[in-house]
């Protein structure tokens, strides 16, 4: 058994369009341990997302590894899609619901891709929407529900398949000042009670005292 739930050593994005080239990300190497929540803090367009993308299996790195609960990731789409269902759960900032699924279906559309279906699949999304303060919004569509209980759903959905890490984009980057403070609390609270890993992307300099360790990146190179 790993020592990590997550390790990334030496990944590098580069794009070229025609005779341009962009270094996105840097030589970055990192690890997470079970139970451990990071942030990932930058300037906009520091490669924050594009590292996160990579570690989430959702863009290859033009060089690099990650491996998830110890096991490389082999960059072929059978394995990509079980490394995202089986260890990934992912809080995306913009929410990503369906628009026109109620809050429970949004929540057990990620059961259904793992293929917990019926029955089954209704409790366990009830459990955890009760879990993020939702039980009385069950029913609601997204267009019915703040951009709070939207993120909350879309950190129901992330933890509903009980993944080893979750990842985060700007979870909070939509949302007032008040709001953003409740749904940090709600999703490290969650990842503690859980035993989960976290790693979150973020210009929301609250998370610094939320989480147990804190990346710096800039021009898509790690300073600290």
């Amino acid at each position: 058994m790993s020592d990590y739930v997550l390790e990334a050593k030496g990944l590098r994005k580069v794009y070229v369009e025609g005779p341009v080239t962009v270094e996105a990300v840097r030589d970055v190497s990192l690890q997470v341990k079970p139970g451990e929540s990071v942030a990932i803090m930058g300037p906009s367009g520091s490669g924050k997302t594009t590292l996160l993308s990579m570690i989430g299996c959702i863009l290859r790195p033009t060089r690099g590894e990650v491996i998830i609960e110890g096991r490389p990731v082999r960059w072929e789409e059978d394995d990509l899609s079980r490394v995202r269902l089986e260890s990934i759960g992912f809080v995306f900032q913009s929410f990503n619901l369906f628009s026109a699924l109620t809050a429970l279906e949004n929540v057990e559309v990620a059961l259904d891709l793992r293929g917990i279906k019926g029955s089954e699949a209704r409790r366990r999304a009830r459990e955890m929407m009760e879990a993020v303060g939702l039980g009385d919004r069950v029913d609601f569509l997204p267009r019915d529900l703040s951009g709070g209980q939207k993120q909350r759903v879309s950190i129901a959905r992330a933890l509903v398949n009980r993944p080893p890490l979750i990842l985060a984009d700007e979870p909070t980057g939509n949302l007032d000042s008040k709001t953003g403070h409740a749904v940090i609390e709600l999703l490290r609270d969650l990842v503690v009670k859980e035993q989960r890993s976290v790693v979150v992307v973020t210009h929301d300099t609250r998370m610094m005292n939320l989480v147990h360790r804190v990346y710096h990146l800039e021009d898509g190179v790690l300073v600290s």
